[in-house]
């Protein structure tokens, strides 16, 4: 009973689509038909008063004309003609004078036409065929004329008059009918036409029902999009991608506000480490060790090396935070240029990194990129310290390879180090991801390295990627476009 009730409700609101439907529909049916009504009645009335009049003027032709001479003398007497019980017969004289035929006095009387209507008819007889006027008893009545011979000469006009209630009887029957018939198909529409539009509003219902089961927990529900109806199929095809928008949005918006927590919470971890350090050997001075040289040297030097990772710690959260407003600040400035000077130009500051480590430094001529030199400098010294700090210092190899492929320029840095496990690849450049916690921080690293070497890969609209074995090494790759 709730499917029922709830559509009648909705049909009979005023502001409802079923409703509206409805009642725009219906009206256009009753326009329609009264549209027809009106020119049925104007048709018919002008086939009936064409056709009375056909039948009179028939009349009029069928009387001999000596019957009219007879018609005259019995008039005077007050004698009815047999044949005209119902009309009015007049003889209208080239004069313009008239005389009445008929002596029936239930006869209606005879009207008279303009004296102009009467010089066009005797002028020219098929000038008009009839014409409506009333008589002096207000009566409206058809009347026809024909003209009067006599020796094959004209010698008037015979009118024949006759009054149109019978014809407006036939009419307003015939409307009544109509009316009836209307109504009736009025009703019928009505009661056919709520259960169609119910049936053809069912895809549009189904989309309602879905809608209102979605929430920002279900943004997964998607609308049917085959019901047979290509208006409604579209407007479920539009609203499932909007549906897919704002779920990569929350999607988004969860894992950023998953990320940033994480990042708050691994941030204060970080700078909580070195604070508390300096802190410790703060109170260690404070207790009288400043009066002993060597403990005071110990404490100024563990001192001075926690402030330097905190301050490296620092600027990299900076460096971070503004790669991560690039999208309103640019924090790049691109430009198309040979990628071979800039490393050639970075060779000595990479030898001397590596130490006792083989560098070995492999690149094709001409290799072009749009790249910020600062930023992929950066880029490169980062992949080069993470090399360094996984291989070892006397039998470590490095090798960097720059080559053309296709569109792209390629940099890859390959160590034979530790490697990394497999299963720590798909974190690598999280931030703070760290796959030997222990080992970063004999090196000070906070594991944010990596994270602002794909930041600005990234914003150079290139691609980073890592392969690794464990026991025998780590390639990175840097990918960008050539122009």
């Amino acid at each position: 009973m709730s499917g029922p009730v709830r559509f009648l409700g909705s049909l009979l609101a005023p502001k409802s689509l079923r409703s509206q439907l409805l009642s725009r529909s219906l009206l256009i049916l009753a326009l329609l038909l009264l549209l027809i009504g009106v020119f049925q009645y104007v048709f018919m009335q002008r086939f009936l008063y064409s056709n009375q009049s056909m039948s009179m003027r028939n009349q009029l032709l069928s009387v001999p004309p000596d019957t009219w001479q007879r018609a005259g003398q019995e008039a005077r007497r007050g004698e009815p003609l047999p044949m005209f019980q119902d009309a009015a017969i007049a003889f209208v004289g080239t004069d313009g004078t008239i005389r009445a035929l008929s002596g029936n006095p239930n006869a209606p009387s005879v009207p008279q036409l303009s004296e102009e209507a009467y010089r066009q008819k005797l002028k020219d007889p098929r000038s008009w065929s009839y014409r409506i006027v009333r008589d002096d008893n207000g009566v409206e009545q058809i009347v026809v004329a024909q003209a009067a011979m006599n020796r094959g000469r004209q010698t008037g006009l015979l009118q024949m008059s006759m009054p149109t209630d019978p014809l407006k009887d036939v009419l307003l029957g015939q409307l009544t009918t109509f009316l009836s018939l209307s109504a009736l198909a009025l009703g019928l529409g009505l009661l056919t036409f709520i259960p169609i539009l119910r049936r053809t509003l069912v895809p549009l219902s189904t989309i309602v029902d879905t809608v209102e089961r979605i929430d920002a927990g279900k943004l997964n529900e998607r609308l049917p999009t085959l019901q047979g109806q290509s208006e409604i199929d579209q407007l479920a095809v539009s609203f499932n991608r909007m549906l897919e928008r704002l779920e990569l949005s929350f999607e988004a918006e969860r894992e950023a506000r998953e990320q940033m927590r994480r990042f708050v919470a691994d941030a204060s971890h970080e700078l909580r480490t070195p604070l508390t350090s300096i802190h410790g050997f703060l109170e260690v001075l404070l207790r009288g060790a400043a009066q002993k040289p060597e403990q005071l040297d110990k404490a100024l030097a563990s001192m001075h090396s926690e402030s330097t990772r905190l301050t490296k710690l620092v600027h990299d959260l900076l460096l971070l935070a503004r790669l991560d407003r690039a999208d309103r600040e640019p924090a790049v400035q691109l430009a198309q240029d040979d990628l071979v000077p800039m490393l050639r130009g970075m060779e000595p500051q990479l030898r001397l990194l590596a130490g006792e480590r083989e560098v070995v430094l492999t690149m094709e001529p001409q290799v072009t990129a749009v790249f910020d030199e600062d930023k992929l400098k950066q880029v490169v010294l980062n992949l080069f310290h993470n090399a360094v700090q996984h291989t070892d210092p006397h039998s470590g190899r490095i090798e960097l390879t720059l080559r053309q492929d296709g569109d792209e320029a390629a940099i890859t840095l390959t160590d034979n180090g530790t490697g990394i496990p497999q299963d720590h690849l798909p974190h690598l450049f999280e931030r703070f991801y760290r796959v030997d916690s222990s080992r970063s921080r004999k090196y000070g690293g906070a594991g944010l390295g990596l994270s602002i070497t794909k930041s600005i890969v990234d914003l150079h609209r290139g691609t980073i990627e890592v392969a690794s074995r464990e026991g025998e090494g780590t390639s990175f790759r840097v990918r960008l476009p050539a122009g």
